[in-house]
């Protein structure tokens, strides 16, 4: 079963298609929504919430249904807005517990969730404080402690390192890593940051104009640019080329020495330097060839298929 379905999901607003038709699955432990401003981030993340009614189609989150079962979504969701919406006057302790107690946890169990949760965003020794005077990296932190403390299995992230100084941001990132490696919670991370997403998402959803622009695997793709290597190399590269092929590489040769493989699994670097070795072929330079999430959401955005994991032609 996958963590979101996506079927035939339309929403209008103000009689405006908002989302168009959205079909698709996705699988990922931590998924990364991308889109330019208006494409529709904000809307899809209200409508699997319940907070927009689908118009078309309907959409399902761990096989709950958005038409149905939206108290159910909501009952294991945690959600990080993008803007604040806080009490100012109240303690940060307070505000977590309360935010705990709307989620339905006991009174006293919320107390000690808030603690924990304030703790472990790295705000105990401010949590007495009131949320007012906080800076924007606490108030931060502060939202995703309120978002974890009640302990759901769907954690919506929006915009997490909005304004966040270079070391608050590794912070905040570190600990979406940390929630995500503890495999028991579903990440949505909508950002406008491309680092962001790369560096805590295993897939990534991509929106344009209200409209699937590309889903992407990118755990399936880090592991296929481990496999696409470009090189420079000093020798007969034709019959280096033909003995690779003939172990199930594809190989590319171009001018000076330059040639592209990408190796099938059961073919090792190891296996490659054997036959440069017998072929007299000088290896002066090898990389990794790695498109980048920058590189795949241009595409997306220029309509370029790129569903699943593709390293592109040679």
């Amino acid at each position: 079963m996958a963590n979101i379905e996506l079927d035939d999901l339309e929403v209008r607003l103000g009689g405006r298609v908002v989302l168009d038709g959205l079909r698709g699955s996705l699988h990922g432990k931590a998924i990364g929504l991308l889109g330019p401003n208006g494409s529709g981030k904000s809307t899809l993340i209200n409508t699997l919430l319940g907070f927009h009614p689908a118009t078309r189609g309907t959409a399902r989150v761990f096989g709950h249904d958005i038409r149905r079962d939206s108290n159910a979504i909501r009952a294991v969701a945690g959600y990080m807005p993008e803007s604040d919406a806080f009490i100012s006057d109240m303690t940060g302790i307070r505000f977590v517990r309360y935010m705990a107690e709307l989620a339905g946890v006991p009174p006293e169990q919320a107390l000690e969730r808030a603690h924990e949760a304030f703790f472990y965003v790295g705000l105990g020794e401010v949590r007495y404080r009131k949320i007012g005077t906080y800076s924007l990296g606490m108030k931060q932190m502060a939202k995703l402690a309120q978002a974890i403390a009640h302990g759901p299995k769907f954690l919506i992230l929006d915009e997490p390192t909005n304004g966040l100084d270079p070391m608050a941001r590794q912070r905040m990132i570190q600990l979406v890593r940390d929630v995500r490696d503890a495999g028991d919670i579903t990440l949505l991370v909508s950002s406008h940051l491309l680092r962001d997403v790369e560096e805590t998402c295993d897939e990534v959803l991509i929106l344009k104009a209200g409209r699937i622009a590309g889903i992407c695997n990118l755990a399936e793709e880090r592991r296929s640019n481990r496999k696409f290597l470009e090189m420079e190399t000093v020798g007969a590269i034709e019959d280096f080329a033909s003995s690779m092929r003939e172990m199930g590489c594809e190989c590319a040769c171009y001018s000076n020495g330059r040639i592209k493989i990408v190796m099938p699994e059961n073919v090792e670097i190891k296996d490659m330097y054997a036959v440069a070795a017998r072929r007299a072929v000088q290896i002066r330079r090898m990389n990794h060839r790695r498109d980048s999430l920058e590189d795949i959401f241009l595409n997306a955005m220029e309509g370029k298929s790129m569903t699943g994991a593709s390293h592109g032609s040679l």
